[in-house]
């Protein structure tokens, strides 16, 4: 009984762990007013045939503070990496120059910042709603747990656990939002 409790406790660590992971890797691609290769993570163009992650044709870089550089590897991706940021609708006209493409942030203004942040509130919503889904199910499982047989202290022990557990990573999905928020506000 006692090993399938650690079972659910560890579990239910785990998959918080990777909410927050999610909702890390979601911030990244809100921009910020900073030019950053990760805000085309998650781009795929058609190679040849397949749908490929954009790193995975073209190096990116990044040129200053508010100009991406992707300099594909055959110059015939040059249309097809230009479609795919077009119609991935990120808010940044591609400028095709014959051997590579140029992406330039314009600055934030004050209205598109608290759109943006509006976004990453959003996503860290999301991120809560389903820390407390992880929360639910671990709790359930204790309580099928108890049904077999655990004691009712045990079972009560280890909800009080999975409750604090779940108040941690709140806290720490709100501190990402607080430093996202900062970042973003900041000119």
């Amino acid at each position: 009984m006692m090993e399938e409790l650690e079972m659910i406790l560890a579990d239910a660590k785990e998959s918080m762990q990777k909410g927050i992971g999610h909702l890390e890797t979601e911030l990244v691609k809100i921009r910020a007013g900073k030019a950053s290769p990760a805000m085309l993570d998650g781009l795929v163009v058609e190679y040849y045939g397949s749908p490929t992650p954009i790193s995975q044709v073209a190096n990116i870089s990044v040129l200053d503070s508010r100009t991406i550089s992707i300099q594909p590897w055959e110059k015939n991706m040059l249309a097809p990496i230009e479609r795919s940021i077009m119609a991935a609708n990120i808010g940044i006209t591609p400028q095709n120059d014959g051997s590579q493409i140029r992406l330039y942030l314009p600055p934030l203004t004050e209205e598109r910042r608290k759109e943006l942040f509006k976004k990453a509130s959003a996503e860290g919503e999301q991120s809560k709603v389903a820390i407390r889904n992880i929360r639910r199910d671990a709790i359930e499982q204790v309580k099928k747990l108890q049904k077999d047989g655990l004691s009712e202290d045990a079972a009560k022990d280890a909800e009080k656990e999975i409750q604090d557990l779940t108040d941690q990573y709140i806290v720490l999905v709100d501190k990402h939002l607080v430093a996202k928020e900062k970042e973003m506000m900041s000119v």
